[in-house]
């Protein structure tokens, strides 16, 4: 922190917390909240600030709370889509049903984290709606794929607690299709914050409505979320089709069991990965998701 010539703040250490159209929201610790834009370098050098990142800023206007976004400081971790910065994990939230779960776009976005390498845990919401024995038969998809598994009822208030574990001391990104019951997860996440004097101000806390642009969010010391807008597709990008069974952690120890090195699971005979799928060590809905996301990509590359 740089001071000026009367005793005041002139450079600062922030955080994003919000961007809309260009315009941010940074938030310092002993300065409170500022509106800001960024330098015009950063156009010119293809850099655009993320929520999340660490930025120094230059204070303009104190009463007015304005402020020049003057220096992105070096990220731990980016995002593309969602766009945020500075990330520990990713929480991807699914509904069980009311809207059925797209099996392929939660593989995509586990995909997109894995190349990332950002650890993810998938939230089921709204369980309340289906049975027991239903629950079983979605974990079992993803037993063998390394990804923790939540299941929990945002609106019974049920396994929030254990999710609460899950972000504590870490900076979370919250993501998942529109109409999953994110936004209530959020709210209720947040219904037992209190605000200590000075630490975070009340603009951080968002109010109860449907996500429209990324924003971070402080639940206790130490420990943020990200949420971030619902989305219906996700491209897969910077994947070659032969790399895509790598995304796939449960067919990795089965590689060297397939008759042809290189076995990309499709076609080729005596393949362990489809042998595994009929055993039903695989999961048929996992494998099915693969071969179309298999194909997808290869179909691109052909016809680029």
């Amino acid at each position: 922190m740089e001071w000026d010539s009367t005793g005041d703040y002139k450079l600062v250490i922030g955080k994003i917390i919000k961007g809309i159209a260009g315009v941010y929201e940074v938030y310092t610790e002993n300065a409170g909240i500022w509106e800001c834009k960024p330098k015009g370098i950063f156009r010119n050098q293809k850099r655009k600030p993320l929520v999340g990142d660490n930025v120094t800023l230059e204070l303009l206007d104190t009463e007015k709370k304005k402020a020049l976004i003057i220096e992105l400081l070096p990220r731990k971790s980016e995002l593309i889509r969602p766009a945020v910065a500075n990330v520990d994990q990713a929480v991807i939230v699914f509904a069980v049903k009311d809207p059925e779960p797209n099996w392929n776009l939660l593989d995509r976005f586990l995909i997109l984290m894995k190349k990332q390498n950002i650890p993810v845990v998938i939230c089921f919401n709204k369980i309340d709606l289906i049975s027991e024995e239903d629950c079983i038969e979605i974990e079992k998809g993803y037993r063998n794929s390394g990804y923790e598994i939540q299941f929990l009822s945002a609106k019974k208030e049920v396994g929030t607690e254990q999710l609460k574990s899950i972000l504590k001391k870490k900076t979370t990104v919250l993501a998942g299709p529109s109409g999953v019951g994110k936004s209530t997860l959020v709210n209720l996440l947040q219904s037992e914050v209190v605000m200590e004097t000075g630490a975070v101000s009340e603009k951080i806390r968002r109010g109860k409505h449907t996500t429209r642009h990324s924003e971070f969010i402080w639940l206790e010391e130490d420990t943020y979320i990200l949420d971030t807008p619902g989305f219906s597709s996700l491209e897969i990008e910077g994947i070659e089709a032969e790399e895509l069974k790598e995304y796939f952690p449960e067919f990795i120890p089965l590689e060297e069991q397939c008759r042809f090195r290189g076995c990309v699971h499709e076609n080729e005979p005596d393949c362990a990965v489809k042998k595994a799928v009929k055993e039903g060590s695989i999961a048929r809905r996992r494998y099915d998701s693969y071969l179309l996301l298999y194909r997808d990509v290869k179909g691109k590359k052909k016809y680029k």
